[in-house]
């Protein structure tokens, strides 16, 4: 497998982790109006890098990538890190 191949494997892999930060960012501003936290970027990152997190666990505990369970868990955490960063607890 050549370089790009790689980079190609790479980046599939971290796809869903990119969309589902993206979309939680994006989404949010319609859902949780008036949530004082962190901004759209570091939201982002920060749901990105769980995410990430969590599919690279999910890869680890299950030895295959894409299973159902490592999606519900990317879910779950992303979800908590985006409450987190949103400062969710003190509403």
């Amino acid at each position: 497998m050549g370089p790009l191949d790689s980079l190609n494997h790479l980046l599939n892999f971290l796809a869903p982790a990119f969309w589902m930060a993206a979309f939680m960012a994006i989404l949010s501003r319609f859902v949780l109006r008036g949530a004082r936290g962190l901004g759209p970027g570091p939201q982002v990152l920060l749901d990105f890098a769980v995410c990430a997190a969590v599919l690279l666990v999910g890869l680890w505990v299950t030895g295959r990538d894409g299973k159902m369970v490592t999606y519900g868990a990317l879910v779950l955490a992303c979800a908590t890190s985006h409450g987190w960063g949103q400062r969710m607890w003190r509403k």
